[in-house]
């Protein structure tokens, strides 16, 4: 089964509790527009080399379709779609106007020079320029693309439109009509929804043991965040090692060293800070499976599954990867009561502060970043208590509850429409 019809079966738990008009829920089975194409590139080298491209807008039942564009060597268009699915789920779930969509480029960008790379992104742009639109479909960055890449994009499409549009993309530099907190949106959205969570389950404030998969820009915004409120971050990961230490890390020393040396492999700790002969490299597996107060994961899609899902033992799990538990595993942890924050709540951060950039954009007037952090919290938290009391009511899991808010949500627009 293909990754867009195992997001597909997400909703299932949801249409045995609620009734949905048949004609508004095949609307969800397939993207409203998706698009593969060939991207031509020239190399350093003077060599052509062509770049598969990818673009689905799964719904614009509430608005522009929105989603960010992914550089990985994995992407495909199964991927791509569900990824635009999750993205309509998401939009809803956190009251935005917004539709969903995603796109992405199968390409590890670390084998192409910089010169290399805005090529491949103006290329990217110049083949889905007619199809998307501060009206139509927004993208932001995601895996592997960052706000450089938002502001080739968005100047390629100026020059291709003739006229200088910025609300087109999201993410971009704050000196080119980018939003001031957006770098840290996501990591900050869900650290948000973990202090919402922890108020709503009676837990303390502090002191927690949390572990982190991933600690790329979300994962390490997150480890900032929750350490300064003072919880201990016992453990991270990155591709290429995970490392444990119960005593918990120095967050900012681990961000420089990750910057310095462009990962975790070669770190060295003591009582949580870089130096000779201290800590521990454990498996990626062993990461999520430690006894922990906050499990969260913040790599790429399936990193939970059911085998690992029987073994972790963290009380509750906080996705702000898309997708990084499989259904199955979902199965095992709902028996062992383990709550899951779904991703499409946790991670809305982003998707947040790109509407907000959207606003600044079409408005032409920008908020200072405390304004930009009070909105994201506002909006994170209403949509974390709003799940919560849904989910009492309905006796399901808080993903479920996602599902199941953002469908009734979807349904109306549809039914207005009809």
């Amino acid at each position: 089964m293909n990754v867009f019809h195992k997001a597909l079966l997400r909703l299932k738990p949801v249409l045995e509790i609620q009734s949905f008009k048949e004609d508004f829920l095949d609307t969800l089975k397939s993207p409203e527009l998706f698009t593969e194409f060939s991207i031509p590139v020239k190399l350093d080298s003077g060599q052509i080399k062509i770049f598969h491209g990818f673009r689905s807008r799964h719904s614009t039942l509430l608005g522009p379709g929105k989603g960010g564009i992914r550089f990985h060597p994995n992407v495909d268009a199964d991927e791509v779609k569900a990824l635009s699915f999750w993205m309509t789920i998401k939009c809803a779930v956190a009251g935005l106007p917004f539709g969903g969509a995603k796109g992405g480029v199968a390409v590890n960008p670390k084998d192409l020079s910089v010169s290399e790379l805005e090529r491949l992104s103006r290329g990217y742009v110049r083949c889905i320029h007619q199809l998307i639109g501060p009206d139509i479909d927004i993208p932001a960055p995601d895996v592997y693309t960052n706000s450089k890449i938002m502001a080739w994009m968005t100047d390629e499409y100026c020059k291709l439109t003739g006229k200088l549009d910025l609300g087109v993309f999201t993410g971009k530099p704050v000196d080119f009509g980018g939003s001031l907190g957006r770098e840290e949106a996501t990591g900050r959205g869900g650290f948000y929804v973990l202090q919402t969570i922890q108020h709503l389950l009676g837990l303390p404030k502090s002191g927690a043991k949390i572990a982190i998969q991933g600690f790329g820009n979300v994962g390490s915004s997150f480890a900032r965040l929750a350490q300064f409120q003072g919880h201990k971050i016992v453990a991270v990961s990155d591709s290429q090692t995970a490392i444990f230490n119960p005593n918990g890390f120095d967050v900012e020393a681990l961000v420089k060293h990750k910057a310095l040396y462009g990962s975790l492999r070669s770190v060295k700790l003591n009582n949580g800070k870089i130096e000779e002969d201290y800590g521990e490299v454990i498996s990626h597996d062993d990461l999520l499976t430690l006894e922990v107060d906050f499990l969260v994961p913040c790599a790429l899609e399936d990193a939970i599954t059911e085998k690992i899902a029987k073994d972790l033992k963290a009380k509750v799990v906080i996705e702000l990867a898309n997708g990084p538990t499989t259904p199955e595993a979902e199965v095992v942890l709902e028996s062992k009561k383990t709550v899951v924050i779904p991703d499409v709540l946790a991670n809305a951060g982003g998707v947040i502060v790109s509407y907000l950039e959207w606003v600044q954009n079409r408005s032409g007037y920008y908020w200072s970043e405390d304004e930009v952090f009070s909105k994201l919290q506002h909006l994170s938290s209403k949509a974390t208590e709003t799940l919560w009391n849904t989910s009492k009511e309905k006796n399901c899991s808080l993903r479920t509850a996602a599902y199941l808010h953002a469908l009734l949500r979807l349904q109306q627009a549809f039914l207005a429409k009809k």
